[in-house]
């Protein structure tokens, strides 16, 4: 009877670890905090729902996601599906490794309590088999993943650091690879989960959710930030700081980490959010919004322009007006913002030198400038739209290039229309720079201030001179003197 009772609990636990992931996640030695049984019911919901097959998972560094996506997940969803496949991936191939072995060995060691056993003839530890017929495969972003066909796919990490998630050729590459070689190994009506940290609004979970918005097909989103703020997922009070009700003593950490790292990393790795309220690399309370202009003829105007190669190829050509008055204020007189071609972005160039009438305009030297140099010059000759056109070069990187414009919008600000149609693309782009998606706006700035490096400021203005009675000018007159010429 004792051994009856034993195999009826033993049932009754393996029937409840494949029905519950929180039954699963007790039974293989941890205890869920709050944020983990949130996340729990989002990678159930995922499992269970056949209309989402995406889910996105935005949480700080330490808050043990790794361990409830990417180990305790994948073994709980080979125990209630042991024929299906399994894919995983991580920055690099050791750490994809690390994660295949530990779930490789939580199934080994709990095979009793999911129902289901390693196969002998593949026990890798990125590459094994179960005896159903199912299969896991654990690899590096960017390797190739041919002659493997998955039915739930994890990617965790895809960028090792800061400075690769801010690398344009990197998130290209990682892009590519996802669409290329993750995306295409994926079965009909599979499952993914997407979790990394937000360093940067064009990162993989960046893309991935502007092009499921512009297909318009649903996805999950978790995001939970260290500190609470308005509508928190778990009902937290504004300023309250994850896993902060019991004794592991994460919150007390978060608060030292506040302190040490600076506003943008706090924002983006413990925040979820790439760019700080109050800005980044420039800041929202150097724009300075006015309703009026100075009077043009008080300011020396320049110009600067940031070209794109093609319509709707991703960049903005960027055409910015600057006036500097007699303070060395700088204002933004006018700005042209537009996925165009060239033929219309040199017809927008010349109609703004024809209205501001700039001293000097700026622009990179590049292969743009070669190619369309010619154009240029043709149109502005046939319109009258002349102006000296002053080249820099493409040197360092694009924090490097905007170091000038940076300095002096910290010491006087910048001066902005505020009711100019542009402004709210302008000073999005500015707060979220480098993180930000674009930053063409930033490049046609940065050359504005390598050109005032080399200029003045404007004049104000006088009244004119009252004559003098007494002396309409400066030569003398000789009869006063009571003499004559002919001396």
């Amino acid at each position: 009877m004792k051994a009856l009772r034993q195999e009826v609990e033993r049932r009754r636990q393996r029937i409840e670890v494949r029905q519950s992931f929180v039954a699963w996640a007790v039974a293989a030695g941890y205890q869920p905090a709050r944020h983990h049984e949130l996340l729990i019911a989002h990678l159930e919901e995922l499992e269970s729902d056949p209309d989402t097959d995406t889910l996105l998972v935005f949480m700080p560094p330490g808050s043990a996601k790794s361990t409830y996506v990417n180990n305790l997940f994948p073994a709980w969803y080979v125990a209630r599906n042991p024929e299906r496949n399994v894919l995983t991936a991580s920055h690099s191939s050791e750490l994809a490794e690390r994660w295949g072995r530990k779930t490789r060995n939580l199934i080994a060691s709990h095979g009793g309590d999911l129902g289901v056993a390693l196969s002998e003839d593949s026990a890798a530890a990125y590459r094994w088999a179960t005896t159903e017929g199912g299969e896991y495969l654990a690899v590096g972003v960017g390797v190739g993943i041919a002659g493997f066909r998955a039915d739930l796919g994890i990617i965790d990490d895809p960028f090792g650091s800061r400075e690769d998630a801010e690398s344009r050729r990197i998130r290209d590459r990682v892009w590519d690879w996802y669409s290329d070689d993750f995306s295409t190994r994926l079965k009909p009506g599979s499952k993914r989960v997407i979790m990394h940290t937000r360093w940067h609004d064009d990162d993989l979970a960046g893309r991935i959710i502007r092009q499921l918005d512009a297909i318009r097909r649903p996805y999950r989103i978790l995001s939970l930030p260290a500190q609470a703020g308005l509508g928190d997922p778990l009902g937290r009070l504004p300023g309250d700081f994850l896993w902060d009700d019991d004794g592991y003593g994460y919150g007390a950490q978060l608060r030292q980490r506040k302190e040490e790292c600076d506003t943008r990393t706090w924002a983006s790795l413990y925040q979820q959010n790439p760019v700080p309220d109050g800005g980044a690399f420039f800041e929202r309370q150097w724009l300075k919004p006015v309703v009026d202009l100075p009077p043009r003829e008080t300011l020396n105007v320049y110009g600067a322009s940031d070209y794109a190669v093609t319509r709707d190829g991703g960049d903005y050509t960027v055409h910015i007006v600057v006036g500097v008055d007699p303070n060395g204020n700088m204002h933004v007189l006018d700005l042209w913002r537009k996925q165009a071609d060239s033929g219309e972005w040199i017809a927008a160039w010349c109609d703004l030198v024809k209205k501001w009438r700039p001293l000097t305009w700026a622009e990179e030297t590049g292969q743009i400038r070669a190619a369309l140099g010619p154009m240029i010059e043709a149109e502005a000759y046939r319109t009258g739209a002349y102006v000296q056109r002053q080249q820099f070069p493409t040197r360092g990187d694009k924090a490097v290039r905007a170091q000038s414009i940076r300095a002096r919008m910290s010491m006087r600000g910048l001066h902005v229309p505020s009711r100019a149609p542009w402004l709210q693309d302008f000073e999005a782009e500015l707060l979220r720079f480098p993180a930000g998606v674009h930053d063409d706006c930033v490049d046609a700035l940065g050359l504005i201030g390598q050109l005032l490096d080399r200029v003045r400021p404007g004049a104000a203005l006088r009244d004119p001179p009252k004559p003098d009675q007494g002396a309409l000018s400066s030569y003398r007159s000789m009869r006063s003197q009571g003499t004559s010429w002919r001396v």
